[in-house]
């Protein structure tokens, strides 16, 4: 039983829901993390105010234990729901705007090839590219998917990071030279994170294909970690050229792509995904750089002890 109860303890903590267990009394006997920091009155040991079950849209399921009646209260604020579904209606338009592009490049390759002496393994070659553009932004919508839904562990033991960088640098060695970009690797050997490998893979694969597809020919990208006053630092920087600095913020942004980068054939999702793994481990990502200078990205990691 200690140990159904300590797993119960767990699931209802670490809930991604706001939800609270009370007594036949409206007392607060237990709450998820998540009801604690986003939900007005709710305190352990306290009552419930009565309008968080009164004026909010909730969920109550009654059960008894031990003979005591108690209630398993899901809280969900009108608010929070609109914001949801603004943000899938959003989502969803965005997946199928970006979709519509390569599909559209697609139907017009198949009907060229049809026509009289055209070049149809040509055609039919960039065709192929096409469909794993396709392939490629309906895998990145999946993961991203997995990642916001938490089916995907980020965190799961200490990893070594330069060894991630220096396979990634060397499986995007033909890419970066089709793009004239160089792509160099350095760092401490001896800096971990609180990250599964395949995890830190993803991001620094997107953080250097970030690189390669919008320096532009000529630049240099630096794929680094360092270990910085109690935290782990993974960064890319480029001296290729850049973006506008009002541009900073909203790079980590779901299909953001700045004014130079529109007709690129990148998903627009990449730097968002690095973005909800570095959070995910408890870090910090932000971009720095301006039109003409270069690009940044850094990934602040808490250190492994």
């Amino acid at each position: 039983m200690d140990g159904d109860a300590e797993r119960g303890r767990v699931l209802l903590e670490e809930s991604r829901e706001a939800v609270v267990v009370l007594d036949a009394e409206g007392i607060v006997l237990a709450s998820s993390q998540r009801a604690r920091q986003t939900v007005e009155g709710v305190r352990e040991g306290e009552p419930l105010p009565l309008a968080l079950l009164a004026g909010e849209q909730a969920l109550i399921v009654p059960y008894t234990v031990d003979g005591r009646d108690e209630r398993l209260v899901y809280l969900s604020r009108v608010g929070d729901l609109a914001a949801y579904e603004e943000l899938r209606s959003g989502f969803t338009a965005a997946v199928s705007h970006e979709l519509r592009t390569p599909l559209a490049r697609l139907l017009s390759l198949l009907e060229t090839a049809l026509l009289p002496g055209e070049d149809v393994p040509d055609l039919v070659d960039r065709a192929r590219h096409e469909v794993e553009q396709i392939r490629e932004l309906i895998d990145e919508v999946l993961f991203l998917s997995e990642l916001e839904s938490g089916a995907r562990v980020v965190a799961l033991g200490a990893a070594p990071v330069l060894p991630v960088l220096e396979a990634v640098a060397a499986e995007l060695e033909e890419r970066a030279a089709r793009a004239g970009v160089a792509v160099e690797v350095s760092g401490d050997p001896e800096a971990s994170i609180e990250v599964r490998p395949r995890m830190l893979h993803v991001v620094a694969q997107n953080l250097a294909a970030n690189a390669i597809r919008y320096a532009g020919p000529g630049s240099t990208a630096r794929l680094s970690v360092e270990r910085v006053e109690g935290a782990v630092v993974l960064r890319i920087a480029d001296d290729g050229a850049g973006v506008e600095e009002s541009d900073l913020p909203r790079l980590f942004e779901r299909f953001y792509r700045a004014d130079r980068s529109r007709a690129s054939r990148g998903t627009g999702l990449g730097l968002a995904i690095v973005k909800h793994v570095v959070a995910s481990a408890g870090g910090t990502v932000e971009a720095r750089g301006g039109r003409g200078s270069g690009l940044e990205v850094r990934c602040v990691f808490p250190a492994t002890h």
